[in-house]
């Protein structure tokens, strides 16, 4: 076994990259549901860990998370208490619900009054039905390790089907969460997964690349929260048996740039490698700095001339990449609008 991780150059500020497409997505569900320990974890890299100092959010958290180069994603963390919930449905109405692209909605499985739980969820639908009518609704039923293995499908489909009564127009796409494992990234990959834009383009790109290299999976990952943007596979890839394996190595980089953001003393948003290379008995892999906002993760079958093949051609791809992931340029009739919702 052979595995090498190559440090990263001390570049200079990158250049301001124009944004284009701007998404308000709203982060709510009542107090100590898990949602900004979810939000730190995807989006501040902490580890499950460190989310226990985090305290209630007070009203609302607005923070401006920039995912590839054109989407900046406006994230309203709001605070779950009940006075914070009666002024978003009353004063507070038309601001908080307006121009909504995403509602996500955290409930606690352990919630002693889910009853309750529902009533509110009912209130933020209806204002957001009278609002963003056509926003999309993500349910995360969150804390799913706190409830026993045998009885976890049954608890989380007896919540699912009452939430759906609650949901008017909207058909909520669930999700059951858990801090402690992968499935938090699976949600959230397959929620940014809808936002993305140019994504047929990048799929298109990924499955030539991928085609080109001869490798057995491609994975295209958001360099900060490390989600999967977009994946292909060859035919030995799609019969690989490990579903989750995609959210398991968000994790695993995820927590590696942890540990090395410990030793190193870089914070924990830096770009601690640029090439990270795993060479086995039975399959290859290199995860590389792609392009300013992206890595690429290739699986290979073994053997040293394929694997440099690969990295080459992924190396030289880099710049049909970059056009897809920053904004286009600037033309004499661009910037007369602002961007869109």
């Amino acid at each position: 076994m052979e595995a090498s991780a190559q440090p990263v150059a001390d570049a200079g500020a990158a250049p301001e990259i124009r944004k284009q497409k701007k998404k308000k997505v709203l982060l709510m569900g009542k107090s100590g549901s898990g949602k900004s320990s979810m939000r730190s974890i995807i989006f501040s890299n902490y580890v499950a860990r460190d989310t226990r100092r985090l305290g209630a959010t007070i009203d609302v958290d607005l923070s401006h998370v920039k995912f590839l180069g054109n989407l900046t994603l406006n994230l309203w963390d709001c605070g779950g208490q009940d006075a914070f919930m009666e002024n978003y449905l009353s004063q507070q109405r038309s601001h908080v619900f307006s121009n909504v692209g995403v509602l996500i909605y955290v409930f606690d499985i352990e919630s002693r009054d889910f009853d309750r739980d529902l009533l509110t969820y009912r209130s933020i639908i209806s204002a957001l039905s009278q609002f963003s009518p056509t926003s999309s609704v993500y349910i995360l039923i969150h804390k799913m390790d706190l409830v026993a293995p045998a009885q976890r499908e049954a608890s989380y489909n007896d919540r699912i089907a009452a939430i759906r009564t609650k949901s008017d127009v909207f058909d909520p796409v669930p999700f059951a969460t858990s801090i402690w494992d992968q499935s938090l990234y699976k949600a959230w990959a397959e929620i940014i997964h809808d936002l993305v834009p140019n994504l047929s383009s990048i799929e298109r790109h990924l499955a030539t690349l991928g085609t080109l290299i001869e490798a057995e999976e491609v994975l295209l990952f958001e360099r900060s929260s490390f989600l999967v943007v977009s994946h292909w596979c060859s035919s030995i890839g799609s019969s690989n048996p490990t579903t989750d394996r995609f959210e398991r190595l968000s994790n695993i980089i995820k927590n590696f740039k942890q540990s090395t953001s410990r030793y190193t003393g870089t914070p924990k948003s830096a770009e601690q490698f640029v090439l990270l290379e795993l060479k086995l008995s039975r399959f290859c892999m290199f995860v590389v700095k792609f392009s300013t906002n992206t890595y690429l993760a290739v699986v290979l079958p073994p053997g040293e001339e394929r694997f440099n093949a690969a990295l080459e051609n992924a190396m030289q791809a880099r710049k049909e990449f970059e056009s897809l992931d920053s904004p286009a340029r600037r033309g004499p009739d661009r910037g007369v609008s602002g961007p869109s919702e």
